[in-house]
């Protein structure tokens, strides 16, 4: 199915963000791609022609603090960023071509960890999350690079915490959708409890996949892992779409719907 790609800009309190939109044409469901800390849109315009030939509408966007806005990485918050992913998702949801009933929220590292709070505010369908980043809920409004100043981020990352401790997981807790966690084997940022202490809050979804990308790093450094997980994604939306397809979602969470293991 042949993609359209179009350049957009969002307004967001007062400043403009750079956007690539993706659309197959008709009237479909939509995917939301939301880059890490130091990414940008561009990384996930692969996924968004995947996402287009599965038919459905994608958007990437440029969280503030990067590219055009570059000048506000020392001082943009975590509020910031979740409002800039609002009014994404908004703008998404707004499309005459786009169900707002059947939207993917994909994030990775840092953009999980907002897409997971975003999940709290909008009517996310699907989330697909790639080594979620967690972050300690003080210092909410101070800027995104002082926490880790701040804060000993390994340790408390290191620590088993539930979704009463953490508001990212309480968000995680209240979710009701499909899930894809994907974690590197190999994570030199993230230890492994932030993905357990994920995996444990999504005891209410309605779905949960689970999958370790064997010998990756977090950034997914090579070829190879960059393309398992491209293919990963792409069959579980597949599936998503599909449900879709054949009259809509179960009302009630199969038994059956917790996988997990390893890809190479």
């Amino acid at each position: 199915m042949h993609a359209t790609l179009r350049q957009v800009r969002l307004e967001v309190s007062g400043d403009r963000i750079r956007a690539t939109f993706a659309s197959p044409g008709a009237a479909l469901p939509a995917a939301l791609f939301v880059h890490g800390w130091n990414g940008n849109r561009r990384r996930a315009l692969g996924h968004l022609r995947d996402a287009a030939a599965l038919g459905c509408a994608g958007l990437a966007f440029d969280l503030r603090g990067h590219e055009d806005t570059a000048d506000q990485h020392g001082t943009v918050n975590r509020q910031q960023n979740l409002d800039d992913l609002v009014a994404a998702y908004d703008w998404l949801a707004a499309r005459a071509g786009v169900d707002p009933a059947a939207i993917a929220v994909v994030g990775f590292s840092y953009g999980a960890y907002l897409a997971a709070l975003l999940a709290q505010r909008r009517p996310v369908r699907w989330l697909a999350l790639r080594s979620p980043a967690l972050y300690p809920d003080e210092d909410w409004c101070a800027p995104k690079r002082a926490i880790k100043r701040e804060h000993d981020l390994r340790a408390f990352r290191e620590r088993a915490l539930s979704p009463a401790e953490n508001r990212a997981l309480r968000a995680c807790a209240g979710f009701r959708g499909d899930v894809l966690l994907v974690e590197s084997e190999c994570d030199e940022v993230l230890p492994r409890q932030v993905a357990r202490n994920y995996l444990a809050a999504f005891a209410a979804a309605r779905s949960l996949t689970a999958r370790v990308l064997a010998g990756a790093d977090h950034e997914l450094g090579t070829p190879r892992h960059r393309r398992a997980y491209a293919e990963l994604l792409a069959r579980w939306l597949d599936e998503r779409l599909r449900e879709v397809r054949l009259g809509g979602l179960r009302r009630t969470r199969p038994s059956s719907g917790q996988h997990s293991g390893s890809i190479v």
